[in-house]
């Protein structure tokens, strides 16, 4: 079944707000009219979400499954566990972790199914490649088959005020922060090699971040506390074509009759074997 699987699959993210601690790129050169005020509500300014905040979301999301199902994950920290605070190391790999690489020993070659997926341990490349998300806030310039996205970029300022009543809430400080608004897109992940137990762990990690959103460990980027990050999401069903991927973004449209097959043919039949598959990767180690 796997070889019914393109080493292609998109996840559909959709949040009112998103602020990423890696900042983002953005595209001011493409502004309307000449319009480059970032804080004007009619700009056009699109943009890139870079990879790394999203990368560590989905690592979360999947450790966490990992964890739920009664083994370790890898540690995602550097190996010689040279960290800042003192027993950090050792706190987290009482919280469901084990030592970076320490799964590597003995005969197996490709470690725990999260050290296989991300690498980072003796120049080992991961298996899953995670691309950033472009966004424009024109929907018809949006290529979702590209892992693209509909959402506004916007600089947000907050005043930082006294709490002293004389002061009269004077301000003390003014930070800014970039955000992207109302986004909705597809985020594209590409496997360097297709196995079960990727396609399983990928489609419960999403599953698990959709139902805990407003958890503040598994949202995304930065600003959590401010409403930010709170993302829906979903895994695209694999089994679809390039023609069904952007019905799925079509607001006019719904789902065909085929497209109804295949999400119960995903359901009954192929996520139930690679789940097994992952059953038996993670009781392995």
């Amino acid at each position: 079944m796997i070889e019914d699987i393109e080493r292609d699959v998109f996840v559909r993210i959709r949040t009112d707000l998103l602020v990423v601690g890696d900042s983002i790129m953005t595209d001011r050169h493409h502004a309307s009219n000449g319009n480059y005020e970032d804080n004007d509500p009619q700009n056009q300014i699109g943009g890139i979400i870079p990879a790394f905040s999203l990368s560590g979301w989905l690592r979360h999301g999947m450790e966490k499954v990992v964890q739920d199902r009664g083994s370790t994950a890898c540690h995602p920290g550097e190996s010689n566990a040279n960290f800042r605070k003192d027993d950090v190391y050792n706190r987290d790999l009482d919280a469901g972790y084990h030592e970076k690489g320490a799964c590597l020993e003995g005969d197996d070659d490709t470690g725990c199914v999260i050290l296989d997926l991300f690498g980072g341990f003796g120049n080992r490349p991961g298996k899953v490649m995670r691309r950033p998300i472009k966004f424009s806030p024109v929907r018809s310039s949006v290529d979702y088959t590209r892992g693209q996205a509909e959402g506004h970029y916007r600089r947000l300022n907050r005043n930082i005020v006294s709490r002293n009543e004389e002061d009269n809430r004077e301000p003390l400080r003014n930070t800014e922060l970039d955000a992207v608004g109302n986004l909705d897109g597809s985020w594209h992940l590409s496997f360097r090699e297709t196995k079960p137990e990727f396609v399983a762990l990928l489609a419960e990690a999403i599953e698990f971040l959709d139902d805990h959103q407003t958890d503040f460990l598994h949202q995304l980027g930065g600003a959590r506390n401010f409403g930010g990050g709170i993302v829906d999401c979903e895994l695209v069903n694999p089994l679809y074509e390039e023609h069904e991927l952007r019905r799925v973004f079509d607001r006019r449209k719904g789902n065909t009759n085929n497209m109804d097959e295949k999400d119960e043919k995903w359901e009954n039949e192929y996520l139930p074997e690679f789940q097994e598959a992952l059953t038996e990767r993670v009781e392995a180690v």
